[in-house]
């Protein structure tokens, strides 16, 4: 069977089921979506992808020819801004895993359900939209081509490649989609989230940010669904969960990665099915919240590794904003530092006015592994420090590692591990073992200072400890 309507179609379906193709067809029509063109011989797929400007390709798993997953394969190689969808009978976290390292957007399981498709479609639709919004300023990715430059005034930022992420920010806000925000700690994931919420039409709802770091097992439920009074022992008074506190807003889920595996099915149940049950009750609540994730891993690489599931990870990623760390956007570096000096000179009664030639040199040589928030934090020391109108490169003593060339060509290659281990300790040393302070500098939860400090074993021996 193959079928493709005269007016132009930005779907494909492939299924050898004919039945089913049929039965999709109607769906979509009925819901009025465009017309999809149906084809049922998976060796037919890439001519047709050759010959038409599809946008979203539905691929069954297993067809007689070629494999969903063949064919994946093959789209993705050839047109890889084609959105492709894996449908199959058996709903398997090995399948979805490999869809997903593959390049597909979604794994869907029959039978399908029919309203859930048709916000797949309409989601996805609307993502292409997005993209050729932001495709259309070409290379011109400047500060002068945003359309709502006000909402991006607590954030300093000169280089190309945070224009890039604002007009992303600006692109995402009018949807309503779930967006993952990636980058390492301290480049302003958060920050950027409360501009989307800021922008969007939730804005004059609750935005709350949430650490999932900080949430074990006891208390995820209560702290996110919330309680009856007398659900258990200390349950005096009920209490509203996260999700029904932000209700028509947006919840943030900062370092969404750290949330244990056995939780996440929970979290994605309330994300797909948008209702919950408070600990205690069987009343069903609705709940219309706005999913904003970020983290400063590869989630792709968590999900190989079993600690994140793929499911919610579709779930959550409809759209993606990478924050580049603050090395690779030098031009950032000096505005940044003046801001921090300004705002902690006058927080101090401090007249310090502009930074020294030597230090300008040094803070743009300076690789900053804890980004803008390190960066704060060294400006914030050094002005408690300084004596005169000027900050000095004396006043940052210990605060800031010399990495200039000479130290490039003897630093030894060290594993990911020893490098992480080296910072803490340096970082340790500097805060004179205040573990809260080095969490902030860090970006990371204070737990997870703790745990760093047990795991490479940086307790101090003989004077005292960390």
């Amino acid at each position: 069977m193959e079928s493709i309507p005269q007016k132009k179609s930005p779907v494909l379906v492939v299924d050898d089921d004919e039945g089913l193709l049929l039965s999709i067809k109607a769906t979509l029509v009925s819901s009025g979506l465009p017309e999809p063109a149906l084809v049922s011989d998976s060796q037919r797929v890439m001519d047709l992808v050759r010959e038409y400007d599809f946008q979203l390709i539905l691929l069954d798993l297993m067809m007689p020819q070629l494999t969903g997953m063949e064919v994946l394969q093959s789209i993705k190689a050839e047109a890889p801004d084609i959105d492709c969808v894996i449908v199959s009978a058996i709903d398997d976290v090995a399948s979805a895993v490999q869809a997903m390292s593959l390049g597909a957007s979604d794994y869907l399981v029959k039978p399908l359900n029919s309203d859930k498709l048709v916000a797949l479609i309409n989601r996805t639709l609307e993502k292409v939209n997005v993209q050729h919004d932001l495709a259309q300023f070409g290379s011109k990715k400047v500060f002068s081509n945003l359309k709502n430059p006000e909402a991006f005034t607590g954030i300093v930022a000169e280089d190309e490649a945070m224009a890039l992420v604002f007009h992303q920010v600006e692109a995402v806000a009018g949807t309503d989609y779930s967006v993952v925000i990636n980058g390492e700690s301290g480049t302003g994931k958060e920050m950027l989230a409360r501009v989307i919420h800021k922008l969007s039409n939730r804005s004059t709802a609750p935005f709350y940010a949430v650490n999932m770091a900080s949430f074990s097992k006891t208390i995820f439920e209560d702290e996110f669904f919330g309680h009856t009074k007398g659900a258990y022992t200390d349950a005096g008074n009920e209490k509203i969960g996260f999700f029904e506190a932000a209700n028509s807003g947006t919840l943030f889920l900062d370092e969404i990665t750290e949330l244990d595996p056995s939780l996440q099915g929970k979290l994605l149940r309330v994300i797909e099915e948008r209702e919950l049950y408070r600990l205690g009750s069987t009343e069903i609540r609705n709940v219309d919240v706005r999913i904003i994730a970020a983290t400063n891993k590869d989630i792709n690489d968590e999900i190989l590794k079993s600690k994140f599931r793929a499911d919610l990870y579709y779930r959550i990623n409809m759209y993606n904003i990478n924050v580049p760390p603050l090395r690779e956007r030098k031009k950032d570096i000096l505005p940044i530092a003046r801001h921090f000096l300004r705002t902690h000179a006058r927080a101090n009664h401090k007249d310090i006015r502009i930074l020294s030639p030597d230090l300008e040199q040094r803070l743009v040589q300076y690789s900053f592994p804890g980004n803008v928030r390190e960066l704060e934090n060294i400006i914030a020391a050094a002005v408690l420090l300084e004596k005169s109108n000027t900050l000095t490169l004396a006043a940052t003593l210990n605060l800031l590692p010399y990495e200039g060339p000479e130290r490039r060509k003897t630093l030894e290659l060290l594993t990911l591990e020893e490098l992480e281990k080296r910072h803490i300790e340096k970082v340790l040393s500097v805060t004179g073992g205040n573990r809260p302070k080095a969490a902030k500098i860090l970006g990371v939860n204070v737990s997870t200072v703790y745990r760093k400090i047990e795991k490479y074993n940086l307790e101090r021996q003989g004077d005292g400890e960390f």
